[in-house]
This record gives structure tokens, C-alpha cells and sequence, in this order.
């Protein structure tokens, strides 16, 4: 987890590694974030890529002996802290210069070090005066589960529905009721991971949870649940509660 600085910008931190000698095939759900790779196998020379908002299923393979450390970072850090929009990188990725805040190959040999290296940076990034309507906008977001209406969302931040939507049109490349969709599913992956498969966030009836489960993961909550071969990248993190 972040430092309490960071936390309106920072998500998580998190490492990845696939020490076997063959690839592995899994799938990235939705959740909301844009994530900065920092990566290397034994086929790969160390690249940095960051990949945009994700509205369906990414199917991905994880390269043999491949390390990965990643940050996932929350939609307003590409404004304030990546300074760019991934409104053209929505459901994909793009490659970050090699150098990218001065991380190499020896960055990827100690996790925490990493860690606190990127904390020191994102800091030295961090905005002194960022719009409080966009920080109280994601506050809600996040609390919320993404369970506000576009009208409420407007109305607690005086902010118009329009301007909002032609604000995540234009830096995130996604609507904001689509984004809200994908925090409430994303909300719903330790319940689906406990195998209470019966909506708990703010869905219409079984029937409406199930439709957005299948639509943002490509299969039904007990498919899910079940996560075969544990192909769903994100529940193989979670624990059983």
C-alpha cells in the first residue's frame, strides 16, 4: 500500500513473477486502474509500459522467468503525476521510455527498494494546489464503489454531469457512469472469490449482476469464482475469507 501522500494517486504497489520455464496464459479484469509496468525475462530486455483503462477482459501471457513490478495508479495520477491522458490507450498498452524515472534492471532485484524508490518519486510529483473538485470526485468514486449516480456525483461536487463526462472522455477515454460500472465490479471480486455469487453493490437484481459480471469478465460469477488454471490474475491475489 501507498504512503498516506500518495493516496489519492497511488492505488497499490505490487510485484509479479512467473518463475517457470513456459508462459502462462491469464486474463486482466477490469478494475479501474492505470498500471506502469517495469519488466525483464530471460527473452526480454527491461521495458516499461503503461497500460490505459481497461473495459473488458485482456487476455495476456506471462513470459517464462518474467519479473514484473508494477504500480497501479488511480485515474488522477495520469494528470497530475504521469502527466498524459490515456483517453487513446483505453483497453491498451504503450511503451514508457527505457529510462523511465531512472529505473533499470537493478531496480527489479529488491521489491521493497523499488517501492520506496517510486514513493520518492511520485512525492517529488505530488501538486500542490490539484482541483478539489476532481480529488472530492474520486474520493466519492472510491467510497462509494462507484454506487452515486452521474447526477449526485455532480451535485456533491458542483460540477455539471457534462463537463464531468467531457472530462473522462477527454484525459481517461471512458464515460463516467462506464467507469463507475467497472468500480462496482471490481468491488464485487472478494465476495465472487468467497462464493457468495448474488449481488451485494448496488446492482438492479441477480440477474443485472450476473449480465455486468459476464460483460466485464467475459464468463458468469461461478466461472469466476472457480478461476481455472487461476487465469484471473487479480483473484489469484485474494484470499479466501
Amino acid at each position: 500500500m501507498p504512503d498516506k501522500p500518495l493516496l489519492d494517486f497511488v492505488d497499490s504497489f505490487w510485484m509479479l513473477h512467473n518463475p517457470d520455464d513456459s508462459d502462462k496464459q491469464v486474463v486482466i479484469l477490469p478494475d479501474g486502474r492505470v498500471d506502469v509496468f517495469f519488466s525483464e525475462s530471460a527473452t526480454e530486455s527491461f521495458h516499461v509500459t503503461v497500460l490505459g483503462i481497461g473495459t473488458t477482459p485482456e487476455q495476456a501471457t506471462i513470459k517464462a522467468d518474467r519479473k514484473t513490478f508494477a504500480i497501479s495508479f488511480k485515474p488522477l495520477a495520469t494528470e497530475y503525476i504521469l502527466k498524459m491522458s490515456v483517453s487513446d490507450l483505453l483497453n491498451k498498452g504503450a511503451n514508457l521510455p527505457k529510462n523511465f524515472w531512472g529505473f533499470s534492471t537493478i531496480d527489479l532485484e529488491d521489491f521493497d527498494l523499488f517501492c520506496k524508490k517510486a514513493t520518492r518519486h511520485i512525492k517529488a510529483l505530488l501538486p500542490k494546489e490539484p482541483d478539489c473538485r476532481k480529488q472530492k470526485l474520486f474520493d466519492l468514486l472510491f467510497s462509494s464503489n462507484g454506487a452515486l449516480s452521474v447526477g449526485e456525483l455532480a451535485e456533491k461536487v458542483s460540477w455539471s454531469s457534462r463537463q464531468i463526462n467531457r472530462y473522462f472522455n477527454r484525459h481517461y477515454g471512458i464515460s463516467l457512469k462506464a467507469y463507475c460500472n467497472i468500480l462496482r465490479f471490481r468491488a464485487s471480486f472478494q465476495q465472487i472469490k468467497d462464493g457468495r455469487l448474488f449481488p451485494e453493490q448496488n446492482f438492479a437484481d441477480q440477474a443485472h449482476f450476473i449480465k455486468e459480471v459476464k460483460r466485464l469478465a467475459g464468463v458468469n460469477p461461478k466461472q469466476l469464482a472457480q478461476n481455472q488454471n487461476d487465469r484471473f490474475i487479480q483473484f489469484s491475489t485474494l484470499h479466501n475469507q
